[in-house]
C-alpha cells in the first residue's frame, strides 16, 4: 500500500521569495531615574494621622471642656431625664465655658478616643521619622543601632520600667480629637504629594545610549556627557530610612569623566537596585544600523 505525498511545485528562477516578518520588541531609547527629598520618607506621619482619625470617629465618645476643680456625681436625678444619671459638676461660680462652635451650644462634640493609644503611637511616629530623616545610620552601624533599641525596650520591660516612665512624664496621656489628626495629616499629606510629583521632579538622570543627562536641582540646567567613563555606585544603605520606610531605596553615586568631571549623589533612588541593572544594560548597548544591500 503507498500514498502520494503532495509536493509543492518548483519555484522558477528569478521569482521573488516573501520572507516572513520577524517581530521584534522595541527597545527603550531613554531610561530617567528620580531622586527623592528626605520628605518622601513622612508618609507614615499622614498615614497613621488618617488611620486614627478614622478611629477616633468610630470610637463613639466625645470631649467635654469643663474647668478645673469640676467633680464626677454619679447615679443623680436630672429633671427631665428618666432613671439617676451621672453628672458634671462644675465648681462654684464657674459656668462651663461656650464650646467652639457656630451655634455655641453647650452640648460636647469634640470627638476623641477613650483610649489614649492613638495619641502616643501619633506622637510616637512623628518623633520616629523626625530622627530617622535627620539622623544617618549606614551599613552595619544601623542594624546595631536598631538591636540596641529592641534591647533596650525588652530589659525595661523585664523590669517593668516603662510604667514608672510614663508616670514621670506625666502619665502620657495624648488625647487628639478626631480634627487635630487630620489638621495635620491632611496637610503634611498635600506637601508629600507635591513634593513627590512636582519638586522631586527636577533632580533626575536620564541615561541614553552613549549619553547621559543630568539635573540636580530646581533652577540647576542640563548638563549632558558621555557615558564612556561614567561609574554609578550605591552607596550603603541605611537601614531606617532606605529599608524601614524606603522600600529598598538607595543612594546612588554617580561620577562623570571628561570636559565635566562631575560627582554627585542623587539621593533616595526608589528601588536603586534594578535601576542601576539597567542603565549599566543601556551602557553597554551598542546602536547597530542595518546595511540595506
Amino acid at each position: 500500500m503507498s500514498s502520494a505525498v503532495d509536493t509543492p511545485p518548483p519555484v522558477p528562477p528569478g521569482t521573488p521569495v516573501a520572507v516572513p516578518a520577524v517581530a521584534v520588541a522595541p527597545v527603550p531609547r531613554s531610561y530617567r531615574v528620580y531622586g527623592h527629598s528626605n520628605f518622601f520618607f513622612w508618609w507614615p506621619v499622614w498615614l497613621c494621622g488618617f488611620i486614627m482619625a478614622a478611629l477616633t470617629y468610630a470610637d463613639g465618645h466625645v470631649m467635654a471642656v469643663v474647668p478645673e476643680g469640676t467633680v464626677v456625681a454619679e447615679g443623680k436625678v436630672v429633671p427631665g431625664e428618666a432613671g439617676p444619671r451621672d453628672v458634671l459638676v462644675a465648681p462654684p461660680g464657674q459656668p462651663l465655658p461656650p464650646q467652639p462652635r457656630a451655634n455655641a451650644d453647650q452640648e460636647p462634640h469634640l470627638h476623641v478616643a477613650v483610649s489614649n493609644n492613638y495619641g502616643v503611637i501619633f506622637i510616637a511616629a512623628i518623633l520616629l521619622v523626625a530622627i530617622v530623616t535627620n539622623l544617618t545610620v549606614r551599613g552595619l552601624a544601623s542594624v546595631v543601632a536598631i538591636a540596641i533599641l529592641i534591647i533596650l525596650a525588652l530589659v525595661f520591660a523585664q523590669l517593668k520600667l516603662w510604667d514608672a516612665i510614663f508616670n514621670w512624664l506625666g502619665g502620657l496621656d495624648v488625647r487628639i480629637n478626631g480634627g487635630g489628626y487630620l489638621a495635620l495629616a491632611i496637610p503634611i499629606f498635600l506637601i508629600w504629594l507635591f513634593a513627590f510629583f512636582v519638586y522631586d521632579r527636577y533632580s533626575y538622570l536620564v541615561v541614553t545610549p552613549g549619553q547621559v543627562t543630568i539635573r540636580q536641582a530646581i533652577g540647576d540646567g542640563e548638563i549632558a556627557v558621555d557615558t564612556s567613563a561614567l561609574m554609578l555606585d550605591k552607596r550603603r544603605n541605611d537601614f531606617f530610612r532606605h529599608w524601614l520606610l524606603g522600600f529598598g531605596a538607595g543612594d546612588l553615586h554617580v561620577k562623570t569623566g571628561g570636559a565635566a568631571n562631575l560627582d554627585f549623589d542623587l539621593y533616595n533612588v526608589l528601588f536603586i537596585g534594578a535601576k542601576i541593572r539597567h542603565i549599566q544594560a543601556m551602557i553597554r548597548e551598542k546602536q547597530v544600523t542595518p546595511q540595506v544591500g
